[in-house]
C-alpha cells in the first residue's frame, strides 16, 4: 500500500469526498476500536518511541501497536477501578514521554480524558482540574530538573475534587550510573492534599491487559476536554467527540501517512496538535511516531541533534512550528536526512524567509495548516504534494466546509466575495455544533447559521481555492503558538494605582510571531516609570509568557468614538518600531504602516541611496508580517 497516497490539491481533495458520504466510510466508532483495528492489522510495527535524553545513540523506549493497545487496556482497566465511568474525567499533567500516549488513549476509553499543560502555574492547573471536576490526576513522580510533580502537589491541594494521584517515574528511562543516581539527588515533595497516590507503573502492571474488564459501547461520545483561551485563570474548555478524533487520524492516514511512514513528534501531548493531527493519524495508518525528550524541542540538546536523530529514526514526516523551524535552519544539517519527505508547520504563520532557508538547507518543503482546539483540530493544510502558497494555511481538507462571513447588521450573516476578509467560520466532522465549550454561556453565538463555528479568524479565499489568515477578530496574543488573553496582561497593569488606560498587544518577533507588549496611559497627574510598571507586569501576572516584553507609557492611547482603545493604531506603532530596529544600518526605514483589506498591516519601506535591498528583504523575512516598498 506504501507511497500510493497523494495530496496535491483540490482535485485530489474532490476525490475522496466524492468516492461517497464521510458517514459512509465505517470508520471506527470508539478511540479503543480504532486502536484494536491497527494493533490487528500491524501487531509488531513500532508504534510510539521516545528518548528520555537527546542523543542519536542514547537509550529509546519502543511500543508495538500490539504492545501499546496492552498498555491503553490495562490503564483504562485500572482507570475504571479508580470511579473514572464514560462521564468521569481522568487529567493528566505530563511531560511527553511513553505513558503520554498511553494515558492519553486510555483516558479516552475509560472516561473523558483532560490533558493539561504542567507549564502553567499551580493556580491555573487547579482551576482546570476543578473546571472538569477531574477525580484522577496522572503526573509526575518527582524528577531532577522539573517541577511538574511539584506543581501537580499544589494544585490537588486546591482541587479536593481530585482522589487519586498516579506518579510517572521517569527514572525508568535512564539506563547505566544515571538510574541509580536519580534516587538519591530526586527532589522532595510535601503532598498537602487529601489525594491516594500510588505508583503509575506498579498500579497499571497488575491490571489485565488482554481484554478490557468493562463495556467499549460502539457508540459516539465526548472522551475529551482540551482547556483553551489563553492565560486567565477561569480557562474555556472544549470538549471533543469521539467522531471528530476519528475524522483528524481519518485525513492524516488517508491523504499524508501509511504505515511505512515515522513521524517525529517534538511537540507536547498536552495540545491538539499533537493528539490529533499527529497521534490519531499514526492510528489510523500505522505509522511510527517519536517523542525526543520530555520537553521535545525545548529539550536540552534537541535542536543540536536534530538532523541526526531525523537520520537514526529514518524520519520521513517532521512535525514542526515556525520558531522551531527558526532554530533548526541555524544549525548545519550535519546527517543524512535523505529520508525526510516534507515538513508540516502549525500552530503560527510560517515567514517566507524561513520557508526559504529551510527548503535550502533541507530540499525539503514546508506545508503549513490550520486548525483549532475548538474544531477538534484540523481545518486546512497546503497541499503536500502540489502548489504550496506560502503565508497561506492551504485548502480546506475533506469534508470541511470553510465559509468566509460577515454580518449583515440585522442578525444574519452574508457570505464574502473572492479574496474579501471576513471572519473563518467552519463546518466538519471535528466540530461539536452548539456544545464546543462545556459551559452552554460561551456557545452563545459561536455558530452561524447554526452549523457554521465560528472561528474568531479573519481571512480569505483566494480564486484558487486556497485560505489565508489575516488577523484575528478575538485579539489573542499567540506566543509560538501559545494562546495569550490580551486582558490579563490588561487587568495586571490596571491595578496599579497611577495607571488609567491599558493597551496590550501582540508585537512582530522573528523567533515566536509575536510577544507580548503593553501600551499605557497614566492618570492625569501621576508620575510612574516605565520600569516600575514593569515590575508590576512581573509581579501581578500569573503565567510568566504573558509578561510584556515591551512597555511603553503613551501621552495618551487611540481610542474609539466610543472611547474604546483602538488597538490596530497600536499595532502600527509597534511594527513600525520593530522593524526600525530591524533595519538599523541598512539605510532603510519604516516610511508608514497602512491597512490593506487583503493583507492586513502592511509595513511600507522607505529606501534611501546605497540600501542593501536584498539585506532589507532578509531582515524583514524572518518576520510574518507583509511590507512593501514605499
Amino acid at each position: 500500500m506504501a507511497k500510493n497516497i497523494r495530496f496535491g490539491g483540490i482535485a485530489d481533495r474532490d476525490a475522496v469526498e466524492n468516492a461517497m458520504p464521510y458517514e459512509a466510510r465505517g470508520n471506527a466508532r470508539t478511540i479503543y476500536e480504532f486502536l484494536s483495528q491497527t494493533a490487528e492489522r500491524f501487531p509488531d510495527r513500532p508504534a510510539v518511541s521516545f528518548q528520555l535524553l537527546s542523543g542519536p545513540r542514547d537509550h529509546a523506549t519502543t511500543l508495538s501497536w500490539r504492545d501499546l493497545r496492552e498498555r491503553v487496556t490495562e490503564t483504562a482497566n485500572l482507570l475504571r477501578k479508580l470511579g473514572i465511568g464514560p462521564n468521569d474525567t481522568v487529567a493528566y499533567l505530563l511531560p511527553n514521554s511513553i505513558e503520554t500516549p498511553v494515558v492519553l488513549l486510555a483516558g479516552m476509553t475509560a472516561g473523558i480524558v483532560n490533558p493539561i499543560n504542567p507549564l502553567l502555574e499551580a493556580e491555573h492547573i487547579a482551576g482546570i482540574l476543578r473546571a472538569t471536576n477531574a477525580k484522577v490526576l496522572v503526573t509526575l513522580k518527582a524528577f531532577p530538573k522539573t517541577d511538574v510533580a511539584q506543581k501537580a502537589a499544589q494544585a490537588v491541594a486546591m482541587a479536593p475534587n481530585v482522589q487519586h494521584v498516579l506518579e510517572v517515574d521517569l527514572n525508568r528511562h535512564l539506563t547505566g550510573l544515571k538510574k541509580f543516581i536519580v534516587p538519591l539527588i530526586r527532589p522532595k515533595v510535601t503532598a498537602q492534599h487529601q489525594a491516594k497516590v500510588q505508583d503509575f507503573e506498579a498500579a497499571v502492571s497488575a491490571q489485565n491487559h488482554n481484554r478490557l474488564d468493562f463495556d467499549d459501547p460502539k457508540q459516539d461520545r465526548i472522551a475529551a476536554y482540551f482547556h483553551t483561551g489563553g492565560t486567565t485563570g477561569l480557562p474555556k474548555v472544549a470538549q471533543h467527540k469521539y467522531s471528530g478524533m476519528i475524522y483528524n487520524g481519518f485525513l492524516g492516514g488517508t491523504l499524508l501517512f501509511d504505515e511505512t511512514d515515522v513521524l517525529i513528534c517534538p511537540l507536547p501531548l498536552f495540545h491538539v496538535f499533537a493528539a490529533y493531527p499527529i497521534l490519531m493519524s499514526c492510528i489510523a495508518s500505522g505509522a511510527h511516531m517519536v517523542m525526543p525528550t520530555p520537553a521535545g524541542y525545548r529539550g536540552e540538546g534537541v535542536f543540536d541533534n536534530f538532523w541526526k536523530l531525523i537520520e537514526r529514526w529514518q524520519v520521513s514526516f517532521l512535525i514542526t512550528v515556525p520558531t522551531a523551524v527558526s532554530a533548526l535552519v541555524q544549525r548545519p544539517v550535519d546527517a543524512d536526512v535523505s529520508s525526510l519527505r516534507t515538513a508540516i508547520s502549525g500552530s503560527a504563520p510560517l515567514p517566507v524567509e524561513l520557508y526559504n532557508r529551510f527548503k535550502a538547507a533541507t530540499g525539503v518543503e514546508i506545508a503549513e495548516g490550520y486548525g483549532l482546539t475548538e474544531a477538534t483540530c484540523l481545518v486546512s493544510c497546503n497541499p503536500v504534494d502540489g502548489l504550496k502558497k506560502v503565508g497561506s494555511v492551504g485548502i480546506p481538507l475533506p469534508y470541511t466546509h470553510v465559509r468566509i462571513l460577515r454580518p449583515d447588521g440585522i442578525g444574519s450573516f452574508v457570505e464574502c466575495a473572492t479574496d474579501e476578509v471576513g471572519e473563518i467560520c467552519v463546518a466538519n466532522p471535528g466540530v461539536f455544533e452548539g456544545s464546543t465549550y462545556t459551559e452552554a454561556d460561551k456557545n452563545r453565538d459561536l455558530f452561524a447559521e447554526g452549523r457554521f463555528l465560528r472561528t474568531g479568524d479573519l481571512g480569505r479565499i483566494d480564486a484558487d481555492g486556497y485560505l489565508w489568515i489575516t488577523g484575528r477578530a478575538k485579539d489573542l496574543i499567540i506566543r509560538g503558538g501559545h494562546n495569550i488573553d490580551p486582558a490579563e496582561i490588561e487587568d495586571a497593569l490596571l491595578s496599579h494605582p497611577a495607571v488609567a488606560f491599558v493597551g496590550a498587544i501582540g508585537q512582530p518577533d522573528a523567533r515566536a510571531g509575536e510577544l507580548p507588549s503593553a501600551y499605557v496611559e497614566l492618570v492625569a497627574g501621576a508620575t510612574v516609570t516605565e520600569a516600575e510598571l514593569m515590575e508590576h507586569a512581573r509581579s501581578h501576572i500569573s503565567e510568566r509568557a504573558a509578561v510584556p516584553k515591551y512597555l511603553e507609557i503613551l501621552p495618551e492611547l487611540p481610542k474609539t468614538a466610543v472611547g474604546k482603545i483602538f488597538k490596530p493604531d497600536l499595532r502600527k506603532l509597534a511594527i513600525r518600531r520593530v522593524y526600525d530596529e530591524t533595519l538599523e544600518g541598512s539605510g532603510a526605514s519604516v516610511a508608514e504602516v497602512v491597512e490593506d483589506k487583503k493583507r492586513g498591516l502592511v509595513a511600507k519601506i522607505a529606501r534611501t541611496e546605497g540600501t542593501d535591498e536584498a539585506a532589507v528583504a532578509a531582515r524583514l523575512g524572518e518576520f510574518t508580517r507583509p511590507w512593501d516598498w514605499a
